[in-house]
């Protein structure tokens, strides 16, 4: 155990830390070699978890190919101008609409997506309309939360969901159908918590006159409007999917795939471009992050997991849920929810009670935001405002994160029950 844990302590420091620009994925990678070299997991081991995260892993890939191309062709730009001025310049409503438009970005975009895409097109047009520090900060931690928060409703909106999804043998349809109202409530009480912890930072009046006609960014309206229809027949393909059985990849890869291809044979990106920047870094972090992540199952964390769960599990759902919940938070928000998932997965396959699996996804999904290395989305957001030249201290998001995931979480779960 304490070989494991040393080694899943070190390779995580690295994953964060990125010292002379090393990538996550090599890291990872690094971290699995190491653990097979130490006999902490076998080659075999290798293969399960390969098995495990293949699909999530290319699906995550397709999902943000398609948003790429949607982003270049202007889909994202368009929405945000659109949104700016349906609030007619009312601050406090512009905030409520930013907040739902990310909500829209993370369910069908992935919470990565979301922050990978739309933070850079937020805070460009919030720096456009010329606004403070303390309120663009505001808009950037809320966009933040909600990315997350957000990416509950459908099995392709989070990693964290297509790997327990996949590890459950949950179908598209019944984990849209017990997730509905959980989204609905989580984005719902995001946004109100969010409001009152932000609304001093929020001016009452914004001048949107200095944004451009949300047409003039769009490199084709024949291909934004078709889009649309793009993506009601991509969603309509998972029904189809989940009907035959059919791995979510060869939906969500394939769509991305098909997308851009129409984009480029229209002249409108450029393929290879677009398949150059794609995150293939996340491919082998979540490989080989999950390898190492493996070696503690081997050293019998899972466990120990499992003994408290079935305790919790015999003291009825309310305490079972919010118990799972915020035991899967907290591991989330201090070993990243991507190791999370997975050894809580480990931990429920022996317990009879479906309550507990979506309890432990939407932990890993809204634990994370406690602490800026809770997940992988919050690293590339992070990483993305750096570059822009937005620096958040651990300190500043951690207050933040502590401060407004508690009630959202329990909120959230207090739904599933």
């Amino acid at each position: 155990m304490l070989l494991a844990s040393l080694l899943f302590l070190i390779t995580l420091v690295f994953v964060i830390w990125q010292p002379r620009g090393l990538q996550i994925g090599t890291t990872a990678v690094i971290g699995a070699v190491v653990a097979l070299v130490l006999g902490v997991v076998s080659f075999d081991d290798v293969w399960i978890v390969t098995d495990i995260v293949w699909d999530a892993t290319l699906a995550f890939i397709g999902i943000i190919i398609l948003s790429m191309v949607l982003d270049a062709i202007g889909f994202f730009e368009w929405c945000a101008i659109k949104m700016a001025k349906l609030s007619h310049g009312n601050g406090h409503l512009m905030f409520i609409y930013a907040l739902l438009l990310g909500s829209f970005v993370s369910a069908l975009f992935a919470n990565d997506g979301a922050a990978l895409i739309l933070t850079p097109i937020l805070l460009a047009k919030m720096r456009i309309l010329k606004l403070d520090v303390k309120t663009i900060l505001a808009f950037i931690l809320a966009g933040g939360f909600i990315s997350d928060s957000a990416s509950l409703p459908f099995v392709f909106s989070n990693l964290t969901n297509i790997v327990t999804a996949n590890y459950f043998n949950i179908g598209f349809t019944q984990y849209m159908s017990n997730m509905m109202l959980p989204f609905l409530v989580s984005v719902f009480i995001s946004i109100v918590v969010l409001w009152v912890v932000l609304r001093k930072d929020i001016p009452k009046y914004i001048d949107i006159s200095l944004l451009k006609n949300e047409d003039d960014v769009l490199k084709s309206k024949i291909l934004f409007k078709f889009s649309w229809f793009f993506l009601l027949i991509l969603l309509g393909g998972y029904f189809i999917g989940d009907t035959y059985n059919l791995p979510i990849s060869l939906f969500a890869l394939g769509g991305g795939l098909l997308f851009l291809a129409i984009a480029s044979y229209t002249k409108n990106v450029d393929a290879k471009e677009i398949i150059k920047n794609a995150p293939w870094q996340v491919v082998w972090f979540s490989l080989g992050l999950y390898v190492v992540v493996y070696g503690l199952k081997n050293a019998g964390l899972t466990e120990h997991l499992t003994s408290i769960l079935q305790d919790l599990a015999t003291r009825g759902d309310f305490i079972a849920v919010i118990g799972t919940g915020f035991i899967s938070a907290f591991l989330s928000a201090f070993m990243n929810n991507m190791p999370t998932i997975m050894i809580m997965d480990i931990a429920l396959a022996d317990i009879d009670n479906m309550k507990l699996v979506y309890a432990n996804i939407i932990g890993c999904n809204l634990g994370p935001k406690m602490t800026p290395f809770g997940s992988l989305a919050t690293l590339l957001w992070l990483h993305v405002l750096a570059q822009k030249g937005v620096k958040i201290t651990f300190w500043q998001y951690s207050k933040f994160g502590l401060i407004v995931t508690p009630p959202v979480l329990f909120a959230v779960l207090l739904s599933l029950v």
